[in-house]
């Protein structure tokens, strides 16, 4: 019995094999002839066009989707992630590489959804999670803007991801953890400024994709929304809380001059903020920008602490201040003072007041290059220190800046060694 049983098992085994492939295959021309759908037209009034135009501001798609050198929404642009690299698509109307065959509808489920008109799921990367708020009257003015585009025929970049984050079926059951958890408000507020200001930072604006802490699975922590991140990219995002934002001396005049110009008394925008502010924030209204920074800071704001005094060198930090005058003082002023399109102020700097250290130390290292903010406001470029100063060197001076004008901890030698190998290791 045991030996005509095994020719049986054997015949079934090889028809669900022939049924799985033929489904496959199945699925597999859906896709193909999903993926060659009618080129789609759209016809819309200028009104509209710059409704949507304003909304794709809002929703930073072009900081995203443009890489730097290339033609706007073309895609290309890479974005770092613990798990590999993913490039960003290109959503131009173009029907081969690009949106010129979604559908209004195809449109909304991928910013909705995370899925491709061909049905694949797209990376989180792309931050659906958040535009699952978005009001589909917004998506289908951004839809109707990006679709009298020029067209780009660029092809999309393969990314480069490690096992087995590149097997795109497992975000479905990613999705399924964590793509509806939606991170509780971070401030109090009911007002209407509270509310739109909300839409704006937590839907549109997708703030808390870079500045929330993540779990080891790339999810946002929704226990501690918008408090901080250092795995994603090279800088740190700061914690922009309203107890964060507060003890680095911000409030609601500093925080929406920041995101209009870039530039605030005691902070200037670097690395992917930069690019937040020119191609986004800076183009919102006055009524919008104050709504964010009511949603960021809350209805009633806690008072911004007073930056502290400049304190005494200790003697272990002597060496410190003796770098800063050395390598330093020349742009950033022998008392931190500052030089008006040279090099922001060290007094009250919202950097050095930051519990974190990373992003003084990754600026030491690696210097910052010069910065163009909107309006005339500019800033000359910073060499990095990596190859003149060692671990020991960086930390101490680190430290001596962050003692005398933040009232902050020292940066351990440790910490700084870490961010150097990081940094050797991505080149």
């Amino acid at each position: 019995m045991t030996r005509r049983a095994r020719p049986r098992w054997g015949r079934r085994l090889a028809w669900l094999l022939l049924i799985v492939l033929l489904w496959l295959l199945v699925l597999a021309s859906m896709r193909f002839f999903a993926a060659r759908g009618p080129v789609q037209r759209v016809s819309a009034t200028p009104a509209q066009i710059a409704h949507g135009r304003y909304l794709a501001d809002a929703a930073d798609c072009a900081a995203c989707h443009t890489a730097p050198g290339g033609a706007p929404f073309a895609g290309g642009l890479p974005l770092a992630s613990p798990f590999g690299t993913i490039y960003a698509t290109n959503i131009t109307p173009d029907p081969e590489h690009g949106i010129g065959r979604y559908t209004a509808e195809d449109f909304y489920r991928a910013l909705a959804e995370g899925e491709a008109r061909d049905g694949h799921q797209l990376y989180p990367a792309m931050p659906y999670a958040s535009y699952r708020q978005i009001a589909r009257a917004d998506s289908d003015a951004i839809y109707a803007y990006l679709m009298q585009q020029p067209p780009v025929a660029r092809p999309n970049s393969d990314n480069d991801l490690a096992f087995p984050f590149n097997i795109r079926p497992g975000i479905h059951a990613w999705n399924l953890l964590f793509a509806n958890r939606q991170a509780p408000a971070t401030s109090q507020g009911a007002s209407s400024a509270w509310q739109r200001g909300r839409y704006l930072s937590e839907a549109l604006g997708h703030c808390g994709e870079c500045h929330s802490p993540r779990g080891w699975l790339g999810q946002v922590d929704v226990a501690r929304p918008l408090a901080g991140n250092d795995k994603l990219g090279r800088f740190a995002s700061p914690d922009i809380t309203p107890q964060g934002l507060a003890s680095r001396g911000w409030d609601s005049a500093q925080l929406r001059a920041y995101l209009r110009t870039g530039v605030a008394d005691h902070a200037v925008a670097s690395d992917e903020m930069l690019r937040v502010v020119t191609l986004s924030t800076s183009r919102l209204n006055e009524a919008d920008l104050a709504a964010m920074t009511t949603y960021l800071l809350g209805d009633h704001p806690p008072a911004p602490l007073a930056p502290p005094s400049p304190a005494a060198t200790p003697a272990a930090l002597e060496p410190g201040r003796r770098h800063y005058l050395n390598l330093c003082a020349g742009c950033h002023g022998g008392d931190g003072q500052g030089v008006p399109h040279v090099a922001p102020a060290m007094r009250g700097n919202s950097g050095l007041r930051d519990r974190d250290p990373h992003n003084l130390v990754v600026a030491i290292l690696d210097g910052l290059p010069a910065h163009r903010f909107v309006g005339l406001q500019r800033m000359q470029d910073m060499p990095g220190f990596s190859a003149e100063l060692d671990d020991a060197d960086i930390a101490v001076l680190a430290s001596w800046l962050r003692q005398r004008y933040g009232g902050q901890a020292a940066v351990e030698e440790a910490a700084v060694a870490r961010l150097r190998q990081d940094n050797d290791g991505q080149r």
